[in-house]
C-alpha cells in the first residue's frame, strides 16, 4: 500500500479568525421570526437561552471573527488537523482525479464538533452560566459538549435521540465519562417529550423533538443555557476553522479544489469545509468551483424540502427560520447516520442553495455504507456513517473524471470516525440494513 501524502500545519500556522460567509453573500438572509408573534426576533429575546457574545456572532456582518486565545489553546489538543491525499482510493477507482480529505476524527471525541463546543462553553462560562443543555443525534455533538463543559467546570445535560441512544450505546458511555447526564428523547422529563410519547409510545425520536426537550429544560433556570451543534450562524462560523486550515494546506501543495463535498444534516461540517472557499466563488475569483452538499435519501431536506419559514424543533419553541425543510413534525426513518436525521438545513446553506451557489445530492443508506467500506479498505480509516455520504459523492465524481479524463482536484470533509458506529457496520455486513423509499417518507410531507 503506497503512503498517502499528509499535509500537516504547525500550531503557529493555525488560523486566528473564523470566516463569516454572510459578509459575502450578495443578498440579506431572512430574519428569524418569533415563534408566537411571527415578528422578527431581536437579541433580547434570544438572551433567554444564549449568551450575548454568541448572539452577536449570530447576526454579525463582519467578514472575520477573532478566535479567543483560550479557545485556540483548547483547539491545540487536536488542531491543526491533517489534510490527507486519498491516493489509495484514487488507485482503486483508477481515476485521474486527485482526492484530498480533511480529517476531523483524530480528537478525543472523534468528530468536528469540538470546533464549536469549546467556544460555546467558553462564552457561556464568561456570561456566568453554570449548566448547558443540548440535544444530540448520533452522539458526536453531545460528546463534544460534555468534554467542553468538563473543561470549563460546567454541568451538561443531553437529550439523545432514542433511536441513536439504542443504536450507539458507547456514545452514552463517552458522555457520562465526561460527567454529562444523558437521557433518551422523547423522555418523560419534559412536556414536549411526554406529548410525543402520549401520541406514540414507541417514537424513535428526532432531533426536532430532542431540541424541544432541551430548550424547555434550559428556559426554566437563569443559570442554564441551551447549546446546539449545528444550523445557526454562530455554530457554522466556528466550524470554518476547518476550511481556513485546508486553504493554507492546499496552498502549500499548489492545489486548489475544483469540487468540494460535505455531508449535510443541519450543515455544520459542510459549512466548515466549504464556506472558506465559497468566498472565492462569491467574489467571482473562482466561478467554476463546484460545492456539493450530500444528504440521506430518506431525509432529503435540500433536494426535496420546501424553502419556507419553519420551526427548528418539533414542539414549535424555536424561532422560525427560513430554510429548506421537510416539516418540523417530520420523523425521519431509523437510518444509522443519526447526525443527518434533521428535518431542516441551516438558513445560510439554504440561502446559498436557493441562489444556486451550491448544489445537493441524496443517497440511500446501503450505497453509502458500501462507499464507507471501500474507503476503510483503501485509506485505513473507518468513517462515521454521516461522513460516508460525502465519500459516496466523492466516488461518483472520481468515476466521472475517469470517464471524461478530467484531472479534477476533489476536497471533502471526513468529519468523524466510525469506531462508535461499529454496530451499524455489523448490520451492514450482515445485510440487515434497509433503504427507505422516498415515496413512503414524503407522503406525509406532501400532504402537509
Amino acid at each position: 500500500m503506497s503512503h498517502n501524502k499528509i499535509v500537516f500545519l504547525n500550531q503557529s500556522q493555525m488560523p486566528t479568525h473564523y470566516y463569516n460567509v454572510l459578509a459575502d453573500i450578495p443578498v440579506q438572509m431572512d430574519t428569524p421570526l418569533h415563534p408566537a408573534t411571527k415578528q422578527p426576533i431581536g437579541p433580547q429575546e434570544l438572551s433567554a437561552i444564549f449568551p450575548m457574545e454568541l448572539i452577536k456572532q449570530e447576526v454579525t456582518q463582519e467578514r472575520f471573527v477573532e478566535i479567543p486565545d483560550e479557545v485556540r489553546d483548547l483547539y491545540k489538543l487536536s488542531r491543526p488537523t491533517p489534510l490527507i491525499r486519498a491516493s489509495n482510493l484514487e488507485k482503486a477507482l483508477d481515476t485521474p482525479a486527485k482526492i484530498f480529505f480533511k480529517y476531523e476524527g483524530a480528537n478525543p471525541t472523534g468528530s468536528h464538533k469540538t470546533n464549536t463546543s469549546y467556544p460555546q462553553a467558553y462564552y457561556n462560562k464568561q456570561a456566568g452560566i453554570k449548566k448547558l443543555v443540548t440535544e444530540t443525534g448520533a452522539g458526536q455533538w453531545g460528546s463534544a459538549l460534555a468534554m467542553a463543559c468538563k473543561h470549563f467546570g460546567m454541568e451538561c445535560k443531553v437529550f439523545m435521540v432514542k433511536v441513536s441512544y439504542n443504536q450507539k450505546p458507547y456514545r452514552k458511555t463517552f458522555m457520562k465519562l465526561f460527567g454529562a447526564e444523558v437521557h433518551a428523547s422523547p423522555s418523560e422529563l419534559t412536556n414536549a417529550g411526554r406529548n410525543v410519547l402520549n401520541n406514540d409510545p414507541d417514537s424513535p425520536g428526532s432531533l426536532g423533538i430532542a431540541i424541544s426537550e432541551a430548550i424547555e429544560t434550559a428556559v426554566q433556570r437563569d443559570d442554564t443555557n441551551y447549546s446546539l451543534g449545528s444550523v445557526l450562524n454562530h455554530v457554522l462560523l466556528h466550524q470554518t476553522i476547518i476550511g481556513e486550515e485546508a486553504r493554507i494546506q492546499l496552498e502549500g501543495s499548489d492545489e486548489y479544489p475544483d469540487v468540494i463535498i460535505g455531508c449535510v444534516g443541519g450543515g455544520s461540517n459542510f459549512a466548515g469545509i466549504a464556506f472558506p472557499f465559497l468566498r472565492d466563488k462569491l467574489s467571482g475569483l473562482k466561478n467554476n468551483l463546484e460545492v456539493i452538499a450530500v444528504e440521506p435519501a430518506s431525509c432529503p431536506s435540500l433536494t426535496q424540502g420546501k424553502y419556507d419559514y419553519d420551526f427548528g424543533d418539533e414542539a414549535g419553541m424555536t424561532p422560525l427560520l427560513k430554510m429548506y425543510t421537510l416539516g418540523h413534525d417530520f420523523i425521519p426513518p431509523k437510518i444509522h447516520a443519526g447526525g443527518l436525521r434533521y428535518h431542516g438545513v441551516a438558513p445560510s446553506i439554504s440561502l446559498l442553495y436557493n441562489l444556486g451557489v451550491i448544489t445537493a445530492n441524496a443517497y440511500d443508506q446501503i450505497e453509502v455504507f458500501e462507499a464507507a467500506q471501500l474507503f476503510a479498505q483503501t485509506e485505513g480509516i473507518v468513517p462515521a456513517p454521516e461522513s460516508s455520504h460525502a465519500i459516496k459523492e466523492v466516488i461518483e465524481q472520481a468515476l466521472r473524471c475517469k470517464e471524461t479524463g478530467e484531472r479534477k482536484t476533489i476536497l471533502f470533509n471526513l468529519s468523524g470516525h466510525g469506531f462508535l458506529d461499529l454496530g451499524s457496520y455489523e448490520m451492514f455486513l450482515e445485510n440487515q440494513l434497509e433503504n427507505y423509499s422516498s415515496e413512503t417518507n414524503y407522503a406525509k410531507v406532501a400532504a402537509g
